[in-house]
């Protein structure tokens, strides 16, 4: 009996090593990954269409609001959305996640960890940012303050990309959440296949002139690839030039990025954009220059970054002048349709993110530039059309994506 129970044991142990290490190999195979100009998951070339839904968290750390996330998860899986982008992060005055450098609120917290939760059930994927340049939700600039009110000598926000304080404060935050273990399903953060990947800071800009982001940029992504090897990192860029391509941006702006060189950046693995109606003075001559705009960076990601490209951000404000629900429908199309090109010819650009996604009752969020799926229709259906394109174009082996 001793001699068949040591046996059984031996087979049982040998069993679990062998399911674990199965159950181990799956999750990792669920990982997106970046091969050259695509992204890949599973072995198989991955397309995205997706929505921007800041607000997830903050309505996910309260009961009563909470079901708003389930809701908007639900309405953008029937839509077939497959990716969403949100914040890992709120220093601001309502409902912050981080009230002061290192200290948590442990119930927002727990309303991120039902945020990746509920994305992981419905299958959507997620990019998450790690801080805001913009004040709204605290932003770069409550690093400064922080550190200016432990009496630092701290003189204006751009301090938070040179400041070595301030600078710790943030590669703190990115350890804290990378090490996050999720209260719902047990995983570490760094470990959960449902973020797609991870955001250094939302729309970074450098108001001083001749200064640049590029040594912070290094710095940070060598930061979160040394404690997070699975995801993919990307920094958040609107998609500006640098002085040598200026004259490509709109109103010729500087803004201390660089599309070029930011995202040359080895620990980067692909680009960003954002493309707003707005952008354009010129209504006249607005619809091609947003398609300039989108291809000059497909092209550049194509043959000089040698890296994938999401459009991140894009959006028509209900506020603009001429706005019409057609209007806003007619530049969907126009963005999906620059999209769709690039995958089909085995470009690099993977897919596009409106701005934003809203559940309904929801009045109070709105800026203008939302979409209740369930209350625009016409919107709602370009969106699922663009859907069952991208489906179509993952599910057919294309003989010039070498993977």
């Amino acid at each position: 009996m001793g001699y068949q129970i040591l046996i059984l044991t031996y087979f049982l142990v040998s069993f679990i090593v062998q399911h674990g290490n199965c159950q181990r190999a799956n999750v990792n195979a669920s990982f997106v990954q970046r091969k050259g100009t695509h992204f890949v998951l599973n072995g198989k070339p991955h397309y995205v269409n997706g929505f921007n839904a800041y607000w997830l968290m903050i309505m996910a750390s309260d009961p009563s609001t909470k079901s708003k996330v389930t809701s908007a998860f639900q309405q953008a899986s029937k839509h077939g959305l497959n990716l969403g982008r949100s914040f890992a992060f709120n220093e601001g005055d309502y409902k912050p996640l981080q009230i002061s450098p290192g200290s948590y609120d442990q119930n927002v917290f727990k309303g991120l960890d039902f945020v990746i939760s509920e994305a992981r059930k419905f299958g959507v994927k997620l990019i998450l940012g790690f801080v805001n340049n913009w004040k709204p939700l605290g932003g770069k600039s409550k690093y400064v303050q922080w550190a200016r009110e432990r009496g630092e000598n701290v003189t204006n926000e751009d301090d938070f990309f040179t400041h070595p304080v301030v600078k710790q404060y943030y590669k703190n935050h990115i350890k804290t959440v990378l090490t996050r273990k999720n209260t719902i399903n047990g995983l570490l953060y760094k470990d959960d296949p449902t973020i797609f990947s991870w955001e250094l800071i939302n729309e970074p800009r450098i108001n001083e002139t001749g200064k640049s982001i590029q040594n912070w940029v290094k710095e940070m992504a060598n930061h979160v690839k040394s404690i997070d090897s699975n995801h993919l990192l990307e920094i958040g860029l609107e998609g500006l030039y640098g002085e040598s391509k200026q004259h490509l941006n709109p109103y010729s702006l500087l803004i201390g990025t660089d599309f070029i060189s930011n995202n040359q950046i080895p620990e980067i693995d692909f680009s960003t954009i954002h493309v707003y109606h707005e952008y354009w003075k010129d209504k006249s001559n607005q619809s091609a220059a947003i398609e300039k705009w989108i291809e000059d960076h497909i092209q550049d990601a194509n043959t000089i970054l040698q890296k994938p490209i999401i459009v991140t951000e894009f959006g028509m404000s209900s506020k603009s002048p001429g706005y019409s629900i057609a209007a806003r429908d007619d530049y969907y199309k126009e963005i999906y349709s620059i999209i769709s090109t690039s995958a089909i010819s085995g470009g690099s650009c993977a897919g596009a993110m409106f701005w934003q996604l809203l559940s309904q009752g929801m009045d109070s969020y709105g800026d203008g530039f939302e979409v209740i799926l369930e209350n625009s229709p016409s919107t709602a259906q370009i969106i699922k059309q663009q859907s069952t394109k991208i489906i179509k174009q993952q599910s057919t082996k294309m003989s010039n994506i070498k993977l």
